[in-house]
């Protein structure tokens, strides 16, 4: 029969996966019942941070170890360390994480949104990141579009991030480092995921990538102002915004949601972007406004902030040694209109 002093020699042994100690070192057992009758041991178990896969791993674990060690059957509860237990065994980590969410660097927050889906958002965010490289900035993209991550396939992204020690190391591509949702899903799956998961994930992006010195961190934001957008607002210290829309006057009035749900979070908007605003031929230089026009400028107004650019229709130049799909050269002429952005960006921010 198992006595509590078995139960506490077997749960001690064991290493929280966070803290990488024993629980015995880190207090981490609780509360220990055990119910002679059935031979049922229920235990409370605290550990630095709850809701992941590796609590999952913890728990069979320990389920394992109590069984073998003769209980017929295990309850489980787990809950998160007092932050200074945390602290006291992780100083550095907290240190590091708490700085890029605390506001502690010199990185700049930008977060680029848009009210509805298809409107060249991701596009946007890719190649402002490579203008702003290509001016001289150390540049990073989270790609928080977490059902909808496009930014790896758009630049060409063929590689997975590594970890080294406790850090992902964010994979670079044309000088930007990225980290994606798309890194962590394989084949293309879809997510299932629900909201406290997702944002979970996203904490994570921030928290436990290596990220180095960046000048510039860049969020290609889900579209509209569901709820991780409302988690990517909330978690940063501060962040100013980027408004993606079409020229069309239905795309402009949804963009303002996302808009004013920048404003409502205290994060100044930096500009709108016009994408898809007409095409230009070739042949004759007409300028063809297949989306209409004037909304762009419309959504400016209304938020109270001014266009950063006008970004016409046209595929970056083919080249057969290099892959990716959606970034425009630097001699391109949309190259250069993403580069006039990223100086106007660096002026304002």
């Amino acid at each position: 029969m198992l006595t509590e002093e078995k139960v506490l020699g077997i749960l001690h042994s064991i290493e929280d996966p966070f803290l990488h100690k024993t629980l015995e070192e880190t207090g981490g057992v609780e509360e220990i019942k055990i119910k002679e009758e059935k031979n049922h041991v229920s235990v409370k178990i605290l550990i630095g941070k709850t809701n992941t896969a590796e609590q999952m791993e913890l728990q069979q674990k320990i389920v394992n170890a109590l069984k073998s060690g003769g209980a017929a059957t295990v309850g489980l509860r787990f809950d998160q360390l007092p932050d200074e237990v945390i602290q006291q065994f992780q100083p550095e980590a907290e240190g590091a994480e708490a700085s890029l969410l605390g506001g502690n660097t010199g990185t700049k927050f930008i977060s680029i949104a848009s009210g509805k889906g298809g409107v060249g958002k991701s596009t946007v965010t890719v190649n402002l990141a490579v203008a702003l490289t290509r001016l001289g900035k150390k540049v990073g993209i989270i790609d928080a579009d977490i059902y909808g991550f496009s930014v790896p396939d758009m630049m060409g992204v063929e590689e997975r991030p590594v970890v080294r020690g406790e850090k992902i190391i964010p994979v670079e591509r044309f000088g930007v480092k990225v980290v994606s949702m798309g890194f962590f899903v394989e084949d293309n799956s879809p997510i299932i995921w629900r909201g406290p998961m997702l944002g979970k994930m996203l904490t994570s992006f921030f928290k436990e990538v290596e990220w180095g010195d960046l000048d510039y961190l860049l969020l290609d934001l889900p579209p509209g102002t569901g709820d991780v957008a409302l988690d990517v607002h909330s978690m940063l210290p501060s962040s100013k915004e980027i408004i993606v829309t079409t020229p069309h006057p239905t795309a402009a009035f949804v963009a303002a949601r996302a808009g004013q749900m920048a404003l409502k979070t205290e994060h100044e908007i930096l500009g709108v972007v016009e994408n898809m605003a007409y095409f230009e031929s070739k042949e004759t230089g007409n300028k063809e406004f297949i989306f209409g026009r004037g909304g762009g400028v419309k959504l400016a107004e209304t938020l109270k902030t001014g266009v950063l650019g006008h970004i016409p229709l046209q595929q970056p130049y083919e080249e057969e040694d290099v892959f990716a799909p959606s970034v425009y050269q630097s001699d391109h002429p949309i190259g250069k209109v993403y580069r006039n952005m990223a100086a106007k960006v660096i002026d304002k921010y």
